[in-house]
């Protein structure tokens, strides 16, 4: 199957894996769509929200769909680097050290609250996130492929917590604001709940006939062979640098947030079984890409503006091509 004969069924392969994350979860569309959106675009998200919102789940709900290794890590202040990356130990059987790989060599990894991670182990992880790759003593070693991470913090504890610097923020590709489901999905929790829907262990199972099911590297090819026009080019450049031209924000998007809205783009135009963007997919993934970069200046704060606002204002200012 070519790219342009496979690009019309990735829909249905998506919504197949949609279904399949239905079956146990509940309101989690959104997040869904981002974090297929960010598998097929090789990229990874940062969520900002409260707790008990079924991260982890949603995640090890992919990498069972998917065929793929899964990873959780409990941050904690006291977390060193090693404990992630992994070190070399003395194996007195052998009668020489051997690596203990860390839970970053996974497939899927979920990085629970990386803001109470201490300053050193963050840039340690965030660095290796990035390259793909994990320097122990001296000796590389690269991570699996495919590679995705989900790192959450909750912006609703600041004891022991240590807010990422811009620069590592800007590494995640998307952001996502996770928020508490509403009143009927909350119900249909519980409805789930008292008909044994919820049992983790009985889904887990239901999920390895699908296993591998989707051919993740083939669909990425797909999608980075999807033509963006030159028009659509500069539209995603005109919404990056209005970004650093707005009198409301200090701290503008950088380049990245250009590679982001192009990668991504791409993969919403996938979804909608499309070979070319348009700038509706670009628009579409606006929120996930910028709000994690941008930074108000100190007057708008206090005047009350809000960074959903001054995205909304810069995608209603550029013209659309």
């Amino acid at each position: 199957m070519t790219p342009d004969t496979a690009i019309p069924e990735i829909p249905r392969k998506v919504e197949e894996i949609r279904s399949l994350i239905n079956q146990y979860l509940v309101g989690k569309d959104e997040l869904t769509k981002l974090i297929t959106i960010a598998l097929l675009s090789d990229g990874h998200i940062l969520i900002q929200g409260v707790p008990g919102t079924a991260k982890t789940t949603i995640v090890k709900a992919f990498a069972k769909i998917l065929g793929y290794t899964f990873s959780r890590v409990q941050c904690a202040v006291d977390t060193q680097p090693a404990d992630i990356l992994g070190l070399r130990i003395y194996d007195q059987s052998k009668g020489e050290f051997v690596l203990r790989k860390g839970p970053i060599f996974s497939n899927i990894l979920l990085i629970d609250e990386l803001n109470r991670l201490n300053p050193r182990t963050q840039s340690a992880f965030v660095e290796v996130m990035s390259e793909r790759q994990v320097t122990i003593e001296g000796e590389t070693h690269p991570l699996p492929s495919p590679f995705f991470v989900m790192a959450t913090q909750n912006p609703y504890e600041f004891e022991g917590t240590f807010p990422l610097i811009e620069a590592q923020k800007d590494r995640f590709m998307y952001s996502f604001i996770s928020e508490y489901l509403n009143s009927e999905d909350e119900l249909e929790v519980l409805r789930r709940l008292d008909s044994g829907k919820l049992n983790w262990d009985t889904y887990a199972t239901s999920l390895d006939q699908h296993k591998g099911g989707v051919d993740l590297i083939f669909l990425r090819n797909c999608v980075e062979s999807i033509h963006i026009e030159e028009r659509v080019a500069m539209y995603i450049r005109d919404l990056v640098v209005a970004t650093r031209q707005n009198g409301d924000i200090s701290l503008g998007a950088s380049t990245r947030a250009s590679i982001a809205f192009y990668k991504g783009s791409k993969a919403v135009a996938a979804l909608n079984g499309r070979t070319f963007v348009t700038p509706d997919d670009v628009r579409e993934i606006a929120f996930h890409v910028l709000h994690h970069r941008l930074i108000l200046r100190r007057e708008a704060e206090i005047a009350g503006i809000t960074l959903e606002a001054v995205i909304n204002e810069i995608i209603r200012s550029v013209e659309v091509p």
